[in-house]
């Protein structure tokens, strides 16, 4: 059965998710890149993102929001839900399958980031309070990129500066698409450093797994998210939380946002 606290903020989100878009402004298509000579035309099209900030934003938390499609598909977007949160939302692109393999994926998703930490302040972002979430494939990079603290080593940045993670039905193996690429099926699971599973650790940032209902989400989503969640704590992570949305399948998004915005409240970050 669901929670009662799952209930309580649906039932509060869903009379603001009905009311008007609160007035902000899109900046769109903005390249996350910095520029070079070196970059490819598949680059420059796809490794973009767009910001939505609300009017007299000012000091207020960031959620990144990678768009799912498997690695292979989908495009960059932020959810009608996160512009009516109050925050600021950032939507990037990133490069796809087949046309780059792995870890292209990872390293985009890392520069993304680490463009919202440089320019965050610049429109009312506070980079204490910088969350990174997603669905699908795009909660696969959240998780990635928080956990495993290579990807933005390069750019200078501690994964433990994310003020959070929130992957929606995220993979928490070696995903699918990376699997594939090695010929591997994407019904044998595989653990491997492409797996967030690989990088549990003590003292990552606070941890909020969301999946559909375990016989109606894809492959086994919910059982590798639950397997993520028991391993945090055996690793002394304390502040992994785990939801299992009754009734939902992998596209479980509508019924996550409620909580992303009761972790993001419960969890407002801290200087570093």
């Amino acid at each position: 059965m669901p929670s009662f606290r799952f209930l309580f903020f649906l039932f509060l989100w869903l009379p603001l998710s009905l009311a008007a878009q609160p007035a902000g402004k899109l900046r769109s298509a903005i390249p996350y890149y910095p520029a070079s000579a070196g970059q490819d035309a598949y680059l420059q099209e796809k490794c973009l993102l767009d910001v939505w900030i609300p009017d007299s934003a000012r000091n207020l938390p960031v959620v990144i929001w990678f768009h799912g499609g498997g690695l292979s598909g989908g495009k960059r977007e932020i959810p009608a839900e996160l512009r009516r949160s109050g925050l600021i939302a950032v939507g990037p692109g990133y490069r796809l399958a087949p046309a780059v393999r792995s870890p292209v994926y990872l390293e985009d998703a890392a520069a993304a980031i680490a463009w919202v930490f440089r320019h965050a302040a610049e429109f009312g972002g506070d980079t204490t309070r910088i969350f990174v979430s997603g669905h699908s494939a795009g909660g696969y990079l959240a998780a990635m990129t928080g956990l495993d603290t290579t990807w933005l080593a390069p750019w200078g940045i501690n994964a433990n500066r994310l003020a959070g993670i929130i992957p929606f039905s995220g993979q928490m193996v070696t995903h699918f698409t990376i699997r594939k690429e090695q010929g591997i099926p994407d019904t044998q699971p595989v653990i491997d450093r492409f797996a967030p599973l690989f990088h549990v650790r003590k003292d990552a940032p606070p941890l909020l797994l969301l999946t559909g209902d375990r016989e109606k989400e894809l492959l086994g989503r919910y059982e590798e998210n639950a397997y993520m969640a028991r391993m945090m704590k055996l690793a002394g992570h304390t502040q992994t939380t785990l939801y299992e949305l009754q009734g939902y399948d992998h596209g479980m998004v509508y019924g996550g946002f409620p909580l992303l915005l009761s972790f993001i409240q419960h969890y407002p970050g801290k200087k570093k």
